[in-house]
């Protein structure tokens, strides 16, 4: 099929329109505009694009089809639609909605793009964008979408300026897989690679670049949060796959499996559901960000498989919470307990997401963590630790698979399963428990029909002429190694729960660098004042004294020396003097 029109089209009107048909009518609409494009982006040949497309004056592609930009852009849409609904019964407004949608179609903007100068642009837009949809709910949400915007400006700055250096060596901004591109795909240049990677590593959380997840995601109402879930830290996968498209990087892919551990150690670790949910984020995308850097077709395979897979148990985990939060009021796990009995269709989601995050044989996760971890073992270098047959980013990325099984061990035992909730309380509504429902058959769908998975890949990885190592999904080896995983994770929580029960908050890198960066800005703003101002003083008292000297220079110097007067032609020469003084004096102050 030829294509029409880019993706983002018809999401940015819906976005527009929605505010303005009324709440029903206005989510309606949204929701089959942003579904209708699932089956367009998987009509559209791949090859296809639009060229000539003027964009500030350079050259772009604002619509490039391949298989990498059809994954992302299948699974975008159809949870776009899906969170559509989820927001419509969860009583969000219609202009939250519209800037939610925004936020989609800005992310399809960049992953559909052909070039780097439209990537940036919808990268930068994603970002505006998804400031709004924080902003919107005001309170506590205002500040840390204000720190998510700085942090995304620095971040979308660094690549800026990786994709400017990239044109100063090649001298076009387009992709190589689009006609008249570079000869060599990536970033050009040994610079550029180095920027990009720091600019994209804020979006998805590497370590030390992250804190703005746990920050900013329990900040909104319960449907922003599913939106936010999804599309900064799969579109930055997608752009660190951009940057490093053939080989991968050593450096990205270990990164990659420290976020894996990291991110699951301090899910561990918070009561705050949705600060649970957004430190998981960080971990199942280091899953990913290693499959780019390991850079064999098997593991950017399963890098991309697993953004597809993550995004549905993802989203339906948020859901899930949000649904909690929407019923009760609360959002620490210490204020919950036993839900199961009063919600069991929340309670059955949950349990299929976190079956799916964890890795569970039979659920999607397993399939797609499954590649990922065959790729650090057979395509990848072993690095400096060994353990029998288990290498280094393979060990790293089974230690979080261990620290997921107890994250969500303990999420199910204090939300679900233990206690009491005092009180009576409904389950999800209607339409609510469509999107549930609908995410969890899928979740299900792709874990045993692993075939319909690797059918949208970039990368065949049951064809040995197109990857090293041909994948098999349901072994026994595999199947073996993720019981073990949960074994041990129901082991781990067990020994951990009782100090956990005990445990206060832990401080991230956030609580260094916020008022570092506060107390900062206001020192640097004072001590600038503050020298300008005593610059003004003395420029001031300077220049009362040259009057003075101007219009009695006898009497003024005759003054300085401790005379009542000196010779006229003394005092003349001295004024000058001071003239130059004061003129020096001026100058200083401005450059200050």
């Amino acid at each position: 099929m030829e294509p029409i029109v880019p993706p983002f089209v018809p999401v940015i009107l819906a976005a527009l329109l929605l505010p303005l048909l009324g709440r029903k009518v206005g989510h309606a609409v949204a929701g089959v505009a942003t579904f209708a494009v699932v089956p367009y982006v998987w009509l559209v040949d791949s090859g296809a694009h639009f060229t000539n497309f003027d964009l500030f004056g350079f050259e772009t592609v604002i619509f490039n089809v391949d298989p990498f930009s059809t994954l992302m852009g299948l699974i975008f849409a159809f949870i776009g639609a899906t969170g559509v609904l989820y927001s419509y019964y969860s009583d969000a407004e219609a202009i939250q909605t519209a800037f939610a949608l925004s936020y989609v179609a800005s992310s399809l903007g960049a992953v559909f793009g052909g070039d780097w100068l439209t990537l940036i642009f919808f990268w930068e837009l994603m970002a505006v964008t998804s400031t709004l949809l924080v902003w919107h709910y005001g309170g506590k949400a205002v500040r840390a979408g204000f720190r998510y915007a700085i942090l995304h400006g620095i971040g979308g700055t660094l690549f800026l300026g990786a994709v400017i250096w990239h044109f100063a060596e090649t001298g076009t901004f387009l992709f190589a897989s689009v006609p008249g591109g570079p000869e060599t795909a990536g970033l050009a240049g040994s610079v550029a690679p180095v920027l990009a990677a720091l600019g994209v590593g804020v979006n998805v959380g590497f370590i030390g670049l992250h804190a703005w997840l746990p920050d900013t995601y329990p900040r909104p109402h319960i449907a922003a949060s599913v939106f936010l879930c999804v599309y900064t830290t799969k579109t930055g996968v997608y752009g660190m796959y951009r940057v490093f498209p053939d080989d991968g990087n050593v450096a990205v892919a270990y990164m990659g499996g420290l976020m894996a551990v990291f991110g699951a150690t301090m899910a561990l670790f918070q009561n705050d559901m949705r600060r649970l949910l957004s430190y998981h984020i960080q971990s199942q995308v280091g899953y990913m960000v290693a499959g780019v850097g390991i850079g064999s077709a098997l593991a950017q395979a399963g890098a991309f498989a697993h953004v597809f897979n993550h995004i549905l148990y993802k989203g339906l985990l948020f859901m899930t919470a949000g649904v909690v939060i929407y019923r009760t009021g609360e959002e620490s796990l210490k204020k919950l307990g036993g839900l199961a009995r009063q919600m069991p269709l929340t309670a059955g989601a949950f349990t299929i997401a976190a079956l799916s995050i964890a890795g569970f044989p039979g659920f999607n996760g397993f399939v797609s963590k499954g590649i990922v971890i065959s790729g650090s073992h057979y395509t990848f270098e072993k690095g400096p630790l060994v353990i029998g047959d288990f290498y280094t980013l393979e060990i790293l990325l089974l230690v979080g698979g261990v620290g997921t099984f107890m994250s969500f061990i303990k999420f199910g035992y204090y939300a679900f399963f233990h206690g009491e909730y005092d009180g009576e309380v409904k389950d999800a509504n209607r339409g609510q428990s469509v999107a549930l429902v609908t995410v969890a058959a899928l979740c299900v769908f792709f874990g045993i029909s692993d075939g319909s998975l690797f059918n949208i890949l970039p990368f065949d990885v049951t064809d040995g002429a197109v990857v090293d190592h041909v994948y098999v999904t349901y072994t026994v080896d595999h199947i073996v190694e993720g019981v073990a995983l949960a074994v041990a994770g129901l082991v781990g929580f067990v020994l951990v729960k009782k100090p956990l029960s005990k445990l206060g908050k832990v401080p991230d890198v956030d609580s260094l660098y916020n008022p570092l960066s506060f107390y900062g800005t206001r020192a640097l703003v004072v001590g600038v004042t503050e020298l300008y101002a005593a610059t003004d003083r003395a420029v001031v008292r300077l220049a009362g004294g040259v009057q003075r000297a101007v219009a009695a220079p006898d009497r003024a110097v005759g003054r300085a020396v401790g005379r009542d007067r000196v010779p006229l032609a003394a005092g003349i020469s001295s004024g000058i003097v001071l003239v130059v003084l004061v003129a020096a004096a001026v100058v200083l102050a401005a450059v200050l």
